[in-house]
């Protein structure tokens, strides 16, 4: 451990006590040998002039202020915390590129010093690797308007792009939250014109405008009920439940995930492993059974089984007439 790292956990052992610590107890219980013990106290008092004393009545050494508390001049982290900071950056600069650099950009010299002061890696930061799949472009302004909005609880005017039915409308909408879902961000809002919660992708805002206005509360246990209770990120609440085998194979794999927060899975005697998950609606149910091909069938309900049926026969189909499902055609890959 630094010299910082200790330094500053001394200081927290003492920050906001009213009684002291003893110094046996600095040095029994909470480790710190005698002579770095001593460097620590003296560094404490002269150089960050720390109101450090020895406190016999109330029990050893403590901050003879009010409360006992006292903060630290400049920035402190331990290095776990500027570690983690670092990895932080190197997430939204690869999965964020630009989202939050404004709002980052003054802390970021302070901190690269504080790494280097450290011989922590600074410029090793580039070996933490995150890969996006499918992550979409977003509007960076957008997006800080949006989650100041969440934050600070007001309104929205914004111009939204749906996609399904290629079509551009204005809402007024109350944020209650931010969702980052799959690589992308999704935001819950209360929907003044339809008078209900919707889920709104952030990408496909055109145009936000924020509103004087209040925003409208929704209590934490309807959002979930409302919102996260089914599969996937399409609300609703679960009028269904989806019966899933897949192969012994691929059981491996499935059997260490979490599809959904109320899923219920099962060892079949031959091997082949039963999953069950609530659903509202099938349109992302239906896109992450097909990537399973062959390793998964869907047992019910009919609905569903059917569903996948014509969008397996739609897939077979533009391979051309040669190839049927379950034939033994002389054009199929052998």
């Amino acid at each position: 451990m630094s010299k910082f790292d200790e330094l500053y956990r001394l200081h927290r052992l003492l920050d906001g006590r009213r009684t002291g610590i003893p110094r046996a107890d600095l040095i029994g219980t909470h480790g710190f040998a005698r002579a770095t013990l001593s460097r620590l106290i003296a560094d404490l008092r002269d150089k960050l002039n720390a109101p450090l004393i020895h406190d016999k009545e109330r029990g050893g050494y403590r901050y003879d202020t009010t409360d006992g508390r006292f903060a630290l001049p400049g920035l402190w982290f331990t290095a776990d915390e500027l570690l983690a900071l670092v990895t932080l950056k190197q997430l939204l600069a690869n999965l964020e590129p630009g989202l939050l650099d404004d709002h980052l950009r003054p802390l970021q010299t302070r901190i690269d010093q504080l790494l280097a002061s450290r011989h922590l890696g600074v410029g090793e930061a580039n070996r933490i690797r995150l890969l996006g799949m499918a992550t979409r472009h977003k509007n960076p302004r957008h997006f800080q308007i949006v989650a100041a909005a969440v934050l600070q609880r007001h309104r929205l005017m914004v111009e939204y792009y749906n996609r399904e039915r290629n079509e551009i409308s204005t809402r007024e909408i109350s944020p209650q939250r931010l969702a980052h879902y799959r690589d992308n961000w999704y935001l819950d809002a209360w929907c003044h014109q339809k008078k209900g919660l919707r889920i709104f992708a952030v990408e496909c805002i055109r145009s936000v405008e924020p509103l004087a206005k209040r925003a409208k509360a929704v209590h934490e246990s309807t959002l979930n009920r409302e919102l996260a209770s089914s599969y996937g990120i399409f609300s609703g609440k679960p009028r269904a439940t989806a019966i899933l085998v897949f192969s012994a194979k691929r059981a491996r794999w499935v059997a260490e995930e979490i599809w959904h927060p109320q899923q219920e899975a099962r060892w079949l005697d031959d091997g082949r492993y039963e999953l069950r998950i609530p659903y509202s609606d099938d349109r992302e149910l239906l896109m992450d059974v097909l990537k399973y091909g062959a390793d998964v069938e869907v047992v019910g309900p009919g609905e569903l089984r059917e569903a996948i049926k014509i969008l397996l026969v739609a897939a077979v189909s533009q391979y051309g007439r040669g190839i049927r499902a379950g034939s033994d055609s002389e054009t199929a890959p052998k």
